[in-house]
Order: C-alpha cells, then sequence, then structure tokens
C-alpha cells in the first residue's frame, strides 16, 4: 500500500515513541507553521513530507528529470 499524503496521530507516535498527546502538539506545532506560511492544515494529521523534513532533517526531491 502506499504512503499517504497525510499521517495521522498513530503513526506519528509510532515514528517517534511519543505517546497520543505529545503526536497531538507535534501535529498542532506543524500546523501552525504550514497556516503560518498560507497553507491549508488539516487537524489531526500533518503533511508527510513537512514532518520528515522538521524530524530527520532532510528534504526529498520529488522532481525528475534535469541537472
Amino acid at each position: 500500500m502506499a504512503e499517504s499524503l497525510f499521517v495521522r496521530v498513530d503513526e506519528v507516535c509510532q515514528m517517534l515513541a511519543v505517546s497520543r498527546a505529545e503526536a497531538y502538539r507535534i501535529i498542532k506545532r506543524l500546523n501552525a507553521e504550514l497556516a503560518a506560511q498560507g497553507y491549508i492544515d488539516m487537524t489531526g494529521r500533518v503533511n508527510r513530507r513537512y514532518l520528515e523534513e522538521h524530524i530527520y532533517g532532510f528534504r526529498t526531491d520529488t522532481t525528475q528529470g534535469g541537472k
């Protein structure tokens, strides 16, 4: 099954080994950052790529071709 675009609280708990309450706090903080940048946020979910950038410190390049 392909990974979804958004991560829910249960997956954040599993990825980071934190409680549900802490996972909700993380999601809320990241969504607030996205909203401040003008993006639409979804309560209880966070964009997978944005979470990974902030947790693991890397960006995934999705462009193909070119140099």
